[in-house]
């Protein structure tokens, strides 16, 4: 340490013999020391006997110089005394002071002493070791060996403080707390190496500064200052490398501890690769709860504070952050990466759209705390990690297309209601439309060409708001969507129940798009123009199902034939519905509604006119209504 101390006093290698100077710092073998010492002194002493001469003539100068120079030595001496004085109380390994009591737990005058103590004696090292120092080399030797062990002393002190408020404030030293405006009143509240002369009022002057702050920040203003004013004066006596190494030691410690906090597990390539998807779910949901608060406010909080606490030097600031941060930043932005490169599926979609979101919001913020050269590695990681999670966003949508064409059931869904296929896709397309700045951020310069040209019908709407290379993306994914589910009908026995599907079907995903984004994705006129489809489709149902009783009653003659007729018809058309619904409630009281209008006046006439009775006829006119309202219910059986 002394040697390392030494070495940063510029004058003292060069005033010394290179065997005096390695005696001095190592304190081994004095009668060298002293021997070296005293041959460099009488080299100087032989120059100025040769020079006498020339000397005699300016005789009076020499004098006025001496006894400056003699009042310079004075001087020094006394520094050196004082801050003996100042250091042996304070600073002793053995004093009872040092022991139990922090140099700032008395307000900060007592501190500023000590460091401007420190300092003076730092000075005289320096003078005492140059070439201006009048005193013989016996002298000099003695007053050095005597300040290096007080400098010593002083900055084994300094360095138990320094760890001190570290520890003592690991909670406190947060970017909140330490912001410029907070800090900048508290600034040289102590003073250290350098500052000016000590400042006698300190806690006045940090009570004036920050008097709009509470308690807390208060606290974290104070610790913050105090660190500084320690670092500046271990750095400036030599002793940067003590003050760095507990800096970097337990600030480390709090990062590490801060990312555990917010939830984050240091999970290895081969962990993530292990863990089911509903396990790995909740942990990529973690680490974005934790990614906002990581980067913004501990990871931004160290750089602030080592921005702080080495203001002075600015390269010591730089590589503590880089130590500090480097490894807890870059296991903490190669998660989504990790992530991204477990089995793909259609469901985690949501997840890998959610980290692409969140790691570009954090960019420009991770940008600015790892500005330094020293911490390119973690933007470097962070930029691997979204190009990953893009990559991965591609290929999982192509994956989900691809899941669609090749769907192969072969069953008729129940009821003609909506088929599964059906759900899955539209919740799926919700999800893109969630996410249209993402997509776009994802698809960015990536052209999109259908392997077929889409109907006009189903092309999206040009809009402002939504990128083509959205746009049309989803678009083709709808259209994949409506013609499977065409193919899917031919897989009923009757046609007017593929119609019904079809209707039932379309009129969902239509539903979907105008209750989500999808409207704003392919717009107004795509879901007019398909409605318009279902519609068509219910119509088609209609027509074929329930067209030959009502058209038995419109043409057919005024017997009981025709009345038995309707009747068989009816029923059969019955029977066929009898299971069957029409899922969306509007389309499902106009179909009521037309039907009931198809039949029930016109067998009121037919009855009527008919007069006879007759055993096969079953219904009345009020009995078709009812029967209708029995058939026309919803999926939960309500009308």
């Amino acid at each position: 340490m002394a040697l390392h101390a030494l070495c940063d006093f510029p004058n003292l290698s060069h005033s010394l013999s290179r065997r005096a100077f390695l005696a001095l710092t190592h304190h081994r073998r004095p009668g060298m020391a002293k021997k070296e010492i005293k041959k460099f002194f009488s080299f100087g002493k032989n120059r100025r006997a040769s020079s006498s001469a020339a000397a005699s003539a300016d005789d009076g100068a020499g004098k006025g110089t001496s006894v400056r120079r003699s009042i310079s030595s004075q001087l020094m001496a006394d520094n050196v005394a004082a801050a003996e004085a100042i250091i042996s109380k304070l600073g002793a390994e053995d004093s009872p002071y040092a022991k139990f009591t922090s140099l700032f737990s008395h307000g900060r005058a007592e501190a500023s002493r000590y460091l401007h103590a420190v300092a003076d004696l730092h000075s005289a090292m320096i003078f005492f070791s140059s070439a201006d120092c009048p005193e013989g080399p016996a002298s000099r030797a003695k007053t050095l060996f005597r300040s290096q062990t007080l400098m010593q002393t002083a900055m084994r002190r300094l360095e138990k403080e320094f760890h001190r408020i570290l520890a003592a404030n690991r909670d406190r030293l947060d970017p909140e707390s330490l912001s410029a405006g907070s800090f900048s009143g508290a600034r040289g509240s102590v003073g250290g190496y350098g500052s000016g002369s000590p400042s006698t009022d300190g806690d006045d002057d940090i009570q004036e500064a920050s008097g709009s702050i509470g308690d807390v920040e208060q606290a974290s203003v104070s610790a913050a200052a105090d660190l500084r004013s320690i670092a500046e004066t271990m750095i400036a006596c030599g002793y940067g490398r003590e003050c760095v190494r507990v800096y970097k030691l337990l600030r480390k410690s709090i990062v590490d501890e801060g990312l555990y906090k917010l939830g984050f597990d240091r999970l290895s390539n081969s962990q993530i690769h292990k863990l089911d998807w509903p396990v790995l779910d909740l942990k990529i949901r973690s680490w974005l709860a934790a990614a906002g608060p990581a980067i913004a406010t501990l990871f931004s909080g160290e750089r602030l504070l080592c921005d702080i606490v080495f203001c002075s030097e600015h390269y010591i600031a730089e590589s503590c952050l880089a130590d500090v941060t480097r490894d807890a930043a870059l296991l903490f932005l190669a998660f989504p990466e990790s992530v991204v490169k477990t089995k793909r599926s259609p469901e985690k979609i949501l997840r890998i759209l959610d980290l692409h979101r969140k790691l570009t919001d954090l960019w420009p913020e991770i940008e600015s705390v790892f500005s330094a050269e020293s911490t390119f590695a973690v933007k470097a990681q962070a930029l691997d990690s979204l190009a990953a999670v893009s990559g991965a966003a591609i290929d999982t949508i192509a994956e989900f297309e691809v899941s669609v064409q090749k769907e192969a059931s072969k069953l008729p869904v129940p009821r003609c209601s909506v088929h599964p296929l059906t759900r899955n896709a539209m919740n799926y397309l919700c999800i893109l439309a969630d996410y249209v700045p993402t997509l776009a951020d994802v698809y960015a310069g990536v052209p999109f060409h259908p392997p077929e040209p889409m109907p006009e019908s189903s092309s999206p709407c040009p809009s402002t708001l939504t990128p083509a290379a959205v746009s049309d993306r989803i678009a083709w994914l709808l259209l994949l969507l409506l013609c499977k589910l065409d193919h899917k009908a031919e897989f009923y026995s009757d046609v007017s129940l593929s119609y019904l599907f079809l209707a039932n079907n379309v009129k969902y995903v239509v539903n979907r798009v105008r209750a989500s984004r999808l409207k704003m994705v392919v717009g107004e006129r795509w879901a007019a123009r398909h409605e318009e489809r279902a519609w068509h489709y219910a119509e088609s149902f209609v027509r074929l199902l329930w067209g030959p009783p009502a058209s038995v009653v419109s043409v057919g003659e005024a017997n009981w034939e025709a009345v038995l007729a309707f009747n068989r018809t009816f029923e059969e058309a019955a029977r066929i519905y009898e299971d069957q619904v029409v899922v969306d409630s509007g389309m499902r009281e106009e179909l009521l509604a037309t039907v009931e209008e198809m039949m029930t006046p016109a067998y009121e006439l037919l009855r009527r006119q008919a007069r006879a009775a007759s055993p096969g006829v079953r219904y009345s006119p009020p009995d078709i209504r009812v029967r209708l309202k029995q058939l026309f219910v919803g999926p939960d059986g309500s009308d």
